[in-house]
């Protein structure tokens, strides 16, 4: 999750990406997305077990904000929302 194009970003695991990006979207859970206005979906990554995202989360979170951004330009460059791409039509 962004705030902005090479604003603030968030990463975290969920096991229901739609309904959490929904919630960091709407501010409904109090913390970190909430507090930095984190709302904009801009990178994903599926994983096949809990344990994987997890193990992934922490490399992520360990590595630099410059890796992450190269993450997010090599898949998304334009930083696009990608909640509607996995959410479906309204």
């Amino acid at each position: 999750m962004a705030s902005a194009r090479n604003g603030t970003i968030y990463v975290g695991v969920t096991s229901n990406l739609v309904q959490r990006t929904w919630q960091h979207r709407e501010a409904v859970v109090d913390g970190f997305t909430a507090k930095h206005g984190c709302k904009v979906l801009v990178w994903f990554e599926l994983h096949a077990t809990m344990e994987h995202a997890i193990a992934r989360e922490k490399q992520l979170k360990g590595g630099s904000r410059k890796r992450k951004l190269a993450l997010i330009e090599a898949v998304n460059p334009q930083w696009r929302d990608l909640f509607s791409d996995i959410a479906g039509p309204a």
